[in-house]
């Protein structure tokens, strides 16, 4: 039996991990750390009374969490952060608390332990902006919000803990994910949820920006390749060609809906908005044999659709400050 300790678990790409990963394999036990601050027990009520999954309640900020991992886990997969952009220009210690500190000391147990891999999940915002092209792995860091640096600033910290105390550490970076159980306040589970309600979508900037989105369940069958195949010390991008600007997202998100009279509003630029993100996956198909298995307008049916028959999910987090045209302006 396979012992995958999963951090941050009750998140969203977090907990659709843990479903698809007890679902294809009946020879994985999960243990998931997550103090439930950031993410939802209800995304994984399924699972609550699993043989092969169980939750431990706690902070991996604090270190004496860490230092509790089971000698016996195989593979550590590190979800555990704060994601939201807008959320780190209003309050960004919040986030280097969690992506930064609980990481470090997250590191700091895996050099005890007798680990096949710790796969560290990480962002494409970590790169920063490009006008036209795409990034590699190999392609410097820029990040240009408080969130993309602490994420950053963790992997310059994974990369020194496997070149200098050897431990196992892949590092993923995924562009942006959707699908079910993304909390109200990213971009596509909002425009949802505001057409819904017959309220416009926001768009900062015009919606110019420029973003590729990846469907979470092929970013996390892409992880467990990863755990099997990753090599320890590594980079994997990983994208999946869907490059659309926000404005068009909004547009197809408001046609699957039928609901033409909602409409977008332009509103105000947040202070540091990367233009367009783009990476190459060319490394990780060619090495790992992973391509994404669903398109971008398969993907956002289906989204939708979750949105739609999930209401008891999302309206206890809907509230109107997560759903606020821009969110970044209020301090918490």
């Amino acid at each position: 039996m396979e012992k995958v300790v999963v951090t941050g678990g009750l998140g969203f790409i977090g907990s659709n991990f843990i479903h698809q990963i007890i679902q294809s394999s009946d020879h994985t036990r999960v243990t998931n750390l997550d103090y439930g601050k950031s993410g939802s027990a209800a995304n994984l009520r399924a699972l609550r009374r699993h043989p092969r999954y169980r939750l431990v309640k706690r902070d991996i900020s604090n270190p004496r969490t860490c230092k509790k991992i089971s000698k016996n886990t195989d593979y550590i997969v590190n979800f555990a952060a704060e994601t939201h952009v807008d959320r780190s220009i209003a309050n960004p210690r919040p986030f280097l608390r969690s992506n930064l500190v609980g990481f470090y000391n997250l590191l700091e147990a895996c050099r005890k332990l007798d680990l096949q891999k710790l796969v560290h999940v990480s962002t494409d915002e970590v790169y920063g902006s490009i006008d036209s092209g795409s990034f590699s792995e190999r392609s410097p860091l820029n990040p240009s919000s408080p969130y993309s640096a602490t994420k950053a600033a963790a992997d310059m910290l994974a990369r020194a803990w496997h070149e200098t105390y050897k431990v196992p550490v892949v590092i993923v970076r995924c562009t942006n994910n959707f699908g079910p159980y993304q909390h109200p306040e990213k971009f596509i589970p909002k425009a949802i949820l505001r057409s819904l309600k017959k309220m416009k979508i926001p768009l900062y900037g015009g919606g110019r920006q420029i973003r590729d989105w990846t469907y979470v369940e092929d970013f996390c069958d892409g992880i467990s390749r990863v755990l099997k195949k990753g090599a320890s010390g590594e980079i994997y991008n990983f994208s999946s060609g869907n490059e659309f600007t926000n404005r068009q997202v909004a547009e197809r998100i408001i046609r699957r809906l039928g609901v033409p009279e909602t409409g977008v509003v332009d509103v105000d630029d947040r202070p540091g908005h990367d233009f367009r993100y783009s990476i190459s996956s060319a490394k990780t198909r060619q090495q790992l044999g992973w391509q994404p298995r669903h398109s971008f307008d398969e993907a956002l049916g289906r989204t939708v659709d979750w949105y739609i028959n999930n209401s008891s999910w999302w309206k206890p987090l809907a509230s109107a400050k997560v759903l606020s045209s821009t969110p970044w302006k209020e301090s918490e």
